[in-house]
């Protein structure tokens, strides 16, 4: 049941356009008449079953929206580069569709001067916050809200410059400028063969 749940749930955010992966998975359980099932897939069974439904089924079309996804990444962490950016989240994992959102991660200890840079740089955005878990606790910290020239929105979240250094980043899960820069250029010379 819980591998029909994942397959599920993955065919909801492929072809609906859903973005959390909880709404999904309880979404696919009143489907399949489980709604009151405690034992519902993790996110990392419905990550799993999103990359084989896209390649089963949208081999097609993702590549060319992950590499555009990527490739706005990309331009906006070389644009914010003097905060050591990461891109996390499904542009990064490769389950990203149409209707992702790019997710990254910048550093300092000076949270205002990300707002100062969006300022000075007359960019639009909208400010929020975001809970994360640093140091055993959990914090809340600054985030802003970016839309790309394609529409894509682009979420940017300050972390402290410790946290750069805490050992929690992770190739799989994290990549900087280069790691990424590295990953588009792979794809690009597949295309290119």
């Amino acid at each position: 049941m819980r591998e029909q749940l994942a397959h599920l749930a993955a065919k909801l955010i492929a072809e609906a356009g859903m973005t959390d992966f909880a709404s999904a998975k309880r979404k696919a359980a009143r489907q399949l008449g489980a709604s009151d099932t405690q034992h519902l897939p993790s996110n990392r069974e419905v990550e799993e079953a999103l990359h084989s439904y896209r390649v089963l089924y949208q081999h097609d079309s993702h590549p060319d929206i992950l590499y555009q996804l990527r490739s706005e990444a990309l331009a906006c962490m070389q644009a914010f580069a003097t905060f050591n950016p990461y891109l996390t989240g499904s542009a990064l994992s490769g389950t990203a569709g149409e209707l992702s959102d790019i997710n990254l991660i910048l550093f300092s200890d000076d949270a205002k001067s990300v707002l100062l840079f969006l300022l000075k740089n007359k960019l639009d955005f909208e400010d929020g916050e975001w809970k994360v878990r640093l140091g055993g606790r959990d914090e809340i910290v600054p985030s802003y809200t970016l839309n790309s020239e394609s529409g894509t929105q682009i979420h940017l979240v300050v972390l402290p410059e410790n946290a750069r250094h805490s050992g929690s980043r992770h190739p799989d899960t994290h990549a900087d400028i280069a790691a990424l820069a590295k990953i588009i250029g792979e794809r690009g010379a597949r295309s290119e063969d």
